[in-house]
């Protein structure tokens, strides 16, 4: 009997789990559509080697977004959305983690060299402050999950360490998304954004980000009704 009123009280957790990723998905294809509608149509632009500053700029919302929050919260729903063993789904999860640091890079150096053309004061402002601070720890977190979990380490040592690395995940997902809102209300500030097309669009992908967020945290919190 026991076993059984268990069994009907998780599987609703199941069902709405299992769909979890699916509105992650909606939001992250979103964000990303709406992102490069802003930058392309708007902003005039993406390129890295460009004499424009502005072109040059527009490579760090796009590369911190699409690179590095949209590929580490699939790092985080791979466990569901890839259907292999744990070693496989594992090691998928460890090159994307890599690939988004790899790209978050590449952003911070846009805006570093964006400062550089227009002559701006380097990390001056909350949102670069908690930027910085978010990959500083991704790069700590990315590091101690290769440690404990692709080397050989005690099943115990493991055990009690992956709560802290779920939840270290969790809290660095949550910091990329408050550093990408604020510095979309930077940049809205600084250009002079008020009531129009362009201000809304960039309301609706601030808006779209925090979903993505908040769908893939209540993917990885219900992962063991999974």
């Amino acid at each position: 009997m026991q076993s059984t009123h268990h069994h009907v009280a998780v599987s609703p957790y199941k069902r709405s789990a299992s769909r979890l990723t699916i509105f992650a998905h909606v939001f992250g294809i979103l964000a990303f559509a709406l992102m490069l509608v802003w930058l392309l149509h708007y902003r005039g632009g993406i390129e890295y080697d460009s004499y424009n500053a502005v072109r040059v700029f527009n490579v760090h919302p796009f590369l911190m977004f699409c690179g590095f929050i949209f590929l580490s919260g699939e790092a985080m729903m791979v466990y569901k959305t890839v259907q292999a063993t744990h070693m496989v789904q594992k090691v998928v999860h460890m090159i994307l983690q890599l690939l988004a640091f790899v790209l978050a890079v590449v952003g911070l150096c846009a805006v570093f060299k964006y400062h550089d053309m227009t002559n701006i004061e380097d990390v001056y402002s909350l949102h670069s402050w908690i930027g910085i601070a978010a990959v500083s720890l991704f790069v700590l977190q990315w590091l101690a999950g290769l440690i404990t979990f692709m080397f050989r380490q005690p099943e115990l040592t493991r055990q009690s360490l992956l709560p802290w690395h779920i939840c270290g995940g969790r809290t660095l997902l949550y910091m990329s998304i408050a550093a990408a809102l604020t510095g979309l209300l930077e940049k809205a500030t600084f250009i002079g954004l008020r009531s129009n097309r362009e201000a809304r669009l960039v309301n609706f992908l601030g808006l779209s980000i925090l979903l993505f967020g908040i769908f893939v945290d209540l993917s990885v919190a219900l992962a063991r009704y999974v």
